[in-house]
């Protein structure tokens, strides 16, 4: 079943007050791999669900990220995306692996620690279209933060020379030849199924992944008379300075407690 976990082993936490778990999950008939970071303190939690951002090697999760986000007061399951670290299958930018992210939900769903009606999505750079996609198919999820994220695939393609012969081998062609995969993985144009509230934040001078991609999710997302926030940074790139990274963290963590309130 989505969802289910198979095996559970702890595994170094770099926070005292942090246990942090590498759990194999199943997913479409495969194994995923991913971390689940939980407070140690007893109690009932917000959950939040952290999509990393790169493919395969590249963007990683890092422990000191996630339990980052624990120590913020959430159990956190960050999920590596199929054919990595050990899991099955094979990534695919925002494709097939997006059930993995909304199984990963499921996970959440069913801890016992965890708020059920309060699970926010957070994404990182392409993690950004993978929460998009959760909040599309998922109508439970409370409030979704996208920082520096990818909202149109085609854009990236264009964008980023340097990435264009992974996601031609990826996705199997050019947006040219195949225009209907790449807007198959662009969440832009599903928006109007997404019933929570959006926090999009980005640098204003990011050379990974450009400000358009911000302004044009809130564009659709105000088109759809959805809710939305922003935060522009107009100094920063695709990665903030530690204390406004640490400072952006505690805010919008914040931003997604007052969305549980609401």
């Amino acid at each position: 079943m989505d969802g289910q976990i198979i095996e559970k082993h702890r595994f170094p936490s770099p926070n005292p007050h942090i246990d942090v778990s590498l759990v194999t999950y199943m997913c479409q008939g495969l194994k995923i791999k991913g971390f689940l970071a939980e407070p140690k303190a007893a109690g009932v939690y917000d959950g939040f669900l952290y999509l990393r951002g790169g493919i395969k090697n590249v963007g990683k999760v890092r422990l000191s990220r996630i339990t980052q986000f624990a120590a913020e007061g959430f159990v956190v399951m960050a999920p590596f995306y199929r054919g990595n670290q050990g899991g099955e299958g094979n990534e695919d930018f925002a494709g097939e692996d997006r059930y993995d992210a909304l199984a990963a939900f499921r996970i959440l769903e069913a801890h016992p620690k965890v708020h059920h009606e309060r699970i926010h999505v957070f994404g990182f750079s392409r993690g950004g279209a993978m929460a998009l996609h959760t909040a599309i198919l998922e109508p439970r999820v409370c409030s979704v933060v996208v920082w520096g994220g990818v909202s149109d695939v085609e854009l990236t393609y264009w964008e980023r020379p340097d990435l264009r012969r992974m996601m031609k081998r990826v996705i199997g062609g050019t947006p040219s030849k195949y225009p209907e995969r790449y807007k198959w993985r662009t969440p832009l144009y599903e928006v109007e199924r997404i019933h929570a509230p959006v926090l999009i934040i980005h640098g204003e001078k990011d050379e990974n992944v450009s400000i358009e991609h911000a302004y044009r999710l809130e564009r659709r997302l105000k088109e759809m008379n959805k809710q939305v926030t922003t935060w522009y940074f107009p100094k920063f790139t695709h990665y903030f300075p530690p204390q406004h990274n640490r400072e952006t963290v505690r805010r919008l963590t914040e931003w997604m407690k007052q969305q549980s309130r609401s």
